[in-house]
């Protein structure tokens, strides 16, 4: 496979957000999976005060041809002004499953 698989990692305000956000990336064939941990505990630094927040997690995994569609997606359908948006290598993992993700990433709508 050419087109490397990737995992985007997405911090929502909960798990409603997270779940909205993971479907319509799946609908929309930007993304083969996306999983939600409906609670990680964030901490940072927001306009000059320290946040503590319970957020959800979303993993979105995709192709590495369709991050910028994702990152479109996600930056255009997030309820935060600054979402985090990181992207993570898959530098190997199970060949069926790295197949069947990018038979789900290329799937024309309809």
């Amino acid at each position: 496979m050419t087109d490397k698989a990737v995992m985007i990692m997405v911090t929502t305000g909960g798990r409603n957000d997270a779940e909205r956000l993971g479907e319509g990336l799946v609908v929309e064939h930007l993304a083969g999976c996306c999983t939600v941990i409906p609670m990680v505990h964030s901490f940072y630094y927001w306009e000059g005060q320290l946040r503590r927040e319970h957020e959800s997690l979303l993993l979105v995994k995709t192709l590495q041809s369709r991050v910028k569609a994702v990152t479109e997606y996600v930056r255009k359908n997030h309820t935060y002004d600054l979402p985090e948006i990181l992207e993570v290598a898959i530098d190997d993992g199970s060949p069926r499953y790295l197949e069947w993700l990018a038979q789900q990433v290329a799937q024309p709508l309809g």
